[in-house]
């Protein structure tokens, strides 16, 4: 064995190797008892969708050996061409693509297998926002920075929003945390988080209630801050654009967001009950993972699993599975599992030399994060169903490769760490 080739065996991050691959056999077997079928019991069958997954695992591993196998200096060097590539893409299944479940995400392979560009796009977007960032003399603190940067975030996320996929488009927000691992001020996250409060307080309660709470919190800051004209100034032009988000909530409520979309934050916010209707998957959802108590029912033992009464339990509603065949322990250790790979993801960034890697590694544990989080959320009814995979685990070719590609670029620039490529 040569000298490189014991370097590169030595040098690549085995533990993120093994998280990803035990992440995907849980993800196999669920799928096998979420959707099984007891005329195909073999969990490779092709014919069955836990069959096409096996097929989904193969091309991932191969996928990931290949990106083992690249020179790293070629991954930043074509990172804007990947780009162009997705947005072409994107721009494409707009115009051929297959409307399923009323999104124009997919574009139809043949043979049953379908390319959904969007879960691509968030690979694509994290390789050009790392190369963008890492550039010389780029400072995401000042306006033209950050200007930029924020295109390279937004055009994929209006393209997707066309299909329109209102829960893909989310997960690029998640790529604040990367701008403001890289300098942006926190305050650009107080912000976000005011107005997310805003709007959630402006369909529960009265708005002018809540406009007379601001109002009388900013009268006690200036009362205390008189002499402060500046921090007077910004109090005043706050309160006033506050105010103006709060008279425009209904709008956006009753305009920009569709009806399902409205019915689903609803029933969330306890505003509406629809058991039967929009709240069906959740609440069977609940049921099925509360059934699972501490220890589970057992592999292929889930009531509501075999029952088929949740829908989409293979793809966004996975979770279900697992809490209610592995109950309350197995829901433990598949949390406990991704934040171990999200943490090892942001140690692997921080330990990195070159700034395109850090940036890059970031990119990767936002996306991740945000995913678990929504994912999980959904199927227990802390945030609306906005129908995102839950990663290496949901049903899916295009979400297993796309997370396959992100995982293992990090794992191959965290190989050359040591180097000065």
């Amino acid at each position: 064995m040569s000298t490189q080739q014991r370097s590169f065996f030595f040098n690549v991050d085995w533990l993120t190797v093994f998280l990803y691959l035990i992440l995907c056999t849980i993800g196999w077997f669920n799928i096998h008892a979420a959707v099984y079928d007891p005329n195909h019991q073999s969990i490779v069958d092709v014919s069955t969708n836990y069959g096409k997954q096996f097929i989904f695992i193969c091309v991932s591993a191969v996928v990931g050996i290949v990106i083992l196998l690249l020179e790293s200096r070629f991954i930043a060097a074509l990172a804007p061409a990947f780009y162009v590539v997705i947005v072409l893409l994107l721009i494409l299944v707009l115009i051929i693509g297959r409307n399923v479940g009323g999104n124009q995400a997919w574009i139809n392979l043949g043979g049953g297998f379908r390319l959904q560009p969007s879960e691509f796009a968030k690979f694509a977007t994290c390789l050009l926002l790392a190369r963008y960032l890492s550039g010389t003399n780029i400072r995401v603190t000042e306006p033209k920075s950050f200007l930029m940067a924020a295109a390279i975030i937004g055009f994929p996320m209006l393209l997707i929003m066309l299909q329109p996929d209102t829960g893909s488009t989310l997960v690029f927000c998640s790529l604040i945390f990367v701008l403001y691992r890289e300098g942006l001020s926190p305050y650009f996250l107080i912000i976000a988080g005011l107005f997310i409060t805003l709007f959630v307080t402006s369909l529960l309660y009265n708005p002018l209630y809540i406009i007379l709470i601001l109002v009388a919190i900013t009268a006690f800051i200036i009362f205390l801050f008189k002499r402060n004209r500046q921090l007077i100034k910004t109090m005043l032009i706050g309160l006033a654009i506050c105010i103006a988000f709060i008279f425009s909530v209904k709008f956006i409520y009753t305009h920009v967001l569709k009806k399902h979309q409205t019915e689903r934050i609803n029933i969330l916010l306890g505003i509406t009950t629809d058991l039967r209707g929009k709240g069906y998957n959740v609440n069977q959802s609940k049921i099925a993972i509360g059934s699972g108590k501490l220890w589970g029912k057992g592999y292929l033992h889930g009531t509501q699993t075999q029952y088929s009464f949740v829908p989409e339990q293979s793809t966004d509603f996975i979770f279900c599975t697992v809490g209610e065949e592995w109950g309350f322990a197995g829901s433990l250790t598949v949390i406990s599992l991704f934040m171990f790979l999200i943490l090892r993801v942001i140690l692997i960034a921080e330990r990195q030399r070159s700034p395109f890697t850090r940036v890059y590694g970031y990119g990767v544990a936002s996306v991740l994060f945000f995913h678990v989080v929504i994912n999980i959320g959904m199927t227990i009814g802390v945030v609306p169903v906005i129908g995102i995979p839950l990663p290496f685990i949901s049903y899916g070719g295009s979400s297993l490769i796309s997370f396959t590609m992100l995982l293992f670029t990090l794992i191959k620039l965290d190989s050359n760490r040591k180097s000065n490529v």
